[in-house]
């Protein structure tokens, strides 16, 4: 279990402290009991703001003192100024009368603590604890910085990746389109000549079941490459995903009715990437953990200036678990996507299905985005 953080070393060196106090008679109370507690300490005394302000700026302390009521000003009043300054330090009120209501308003603005000079003999104790909670809030503070330093790269990492997939996939969509398509046409081509060509029943045959397999390997080529990157995307959008879902419907004999706000929806490129990979994913799900689904439902609509895109099942749902899988990064990297172009994901699932959906502003940012499938052609 880490150790929680700790306060400076006030026994190795002393604890230097601004004592705003217009009373000599209580500054050297103050120090009496101080010393009593043997806490180490250097306490510079000032009785006015102009003073208190100029100690601030030119030295360095590891807590203010201060009475409540000063001529023509109040403790809450120096706490202001310090926080004008733009110091954080532990900032005690020590006072003869402070009414409970002030004590609260105080508090409640962020200072430390407050002890009544009545009880003087708890002073070490409450400078103590002050420095202590002070110290905890600075280490809070370093170690929520370093988390939000920590997620920021994290999330540009995330995009990197996502990137390079994409780049990786519009160049193997080529290679497969160029090389292995190529070379797959050419052998049909001459396969078709040979079998036209040969009197042999057997050779023709055989001829016959290997333009078949060739047929099949070429179709399968087609569907790896358009899943890499589908050139239906250039003929937009709503073309696109009708395209997706049809495929998924032969595909796995589960019904796919799409509907969009218009014939044609004009978004970003890079927008319109983000979108289908979307459908794209949320229709693997379904394949994956609702095949009991019998019908899957896309809607597609630019209104209001927002791209929205639902994917909605009838299957069993998604647990909870599921979702927070620790391998269950599909929707994790939707989310990231989708806040790539300043959209958002929302995933709903009861025992009646699950909706996924994708929400983008068409009013922002997001046309600015470049597309990474389109850079790398």
């Amino acid at each position: 279990m880490p150790s929680a953080p700790h306060a400076p070393d006030i026994a190795a060196k002393p604890t230097r402290i601004l004592h705003l106090e217009d009373s000599r008679v209580d500054h050297t109370l103050v120090k009496f009991a101080l010393q009593r507690a043997q806490l180490p300490c250097e306490l510079d005394l000032v009785d006015t703001l102009e003073d208190f302000q100029r100690h601030l700026s030119e030295q360095v302390y590891d807590l203010v003192l201060a009475d409540y009521h000063l001529p023509g000003f109040t403790g809450l009043d120096a706490w202001q100024t310090m926080r004008a300054q733009g110091r954080d330090l532990p900032f005690v009120i020590l006072s003869g009368a402070i009414g409970e209501e002030a004590a609260v308003e105080a508090l409640h603005l962020g200072v430390s603590d407050y002890l009544l000079k009545d009880n003087m003999p708890r002073l070490a104790h409450v400078i103590r604890r002050a420095l202590e909670v002070s110290a905890a809030r600075r280490a809070k503070a370093r170690a929520d910085a370093a988390l939000a330093e920590s997620r920021h790269r994290l999330a540009e990492l995330a995009e990197h990746l996502q990137v390079s997939i994409e780049h990786e996939r519009a160049d193997i969509a080529r290679e497969i389109h160029d090389d292995i398509g190529g070379a797959l046409a050419a052998v049909k081509l001459d396969l078709a000549w040979l079998s036209r060509r040969t009197l042999d029943e057997d050779m023709r045959q055989h001829l016959d079941t290997a333009l078949e397999m060739l047929q099949h390997a070429l179709g399968a080529s087609q569907r790896i490459m358009m899943n890499l990157r589908p050139p239906i995307l250039d003929q937009g959008l709503v073309a696109a995903v009708q395209w997706l879902g049809a495929s998924f419907e032969r595909r796995t004999g589960i019904r796919v009715a799409v509907r969009a706000s218009s014939e044609r929806i004009e978004v970003p490129r890079e927008v319109q990437l983000v979108a289908y990979r979307t459908a794209q994913e949320a229709l693997t799900n379904v394949a994956k953990h609702a095949s009991e689904a019998s019908a899957v439902d896309i809607d597609l609509s630019d209104r209001e200036g927002v791209l929205t895109l639902e994917v909605s099942d009838n299957g069993p749902g998604m647990s909870a678990e599921a979702r927070r899988k620790a391998k269950s990064f599909g929707l994790l990297g939707l989310s990231e996507r989708a806040s790539k172009v300043d959209g958002w994901l929302d995933v709903s699932s009861s025992s009646a299905g699950t909706s996924i959906i994708l929400s983008v502003p068409l009013d922002g940012g997001a046309a600015t985005h470049s597309d990474p499938e389109e850079n790398h052609s």
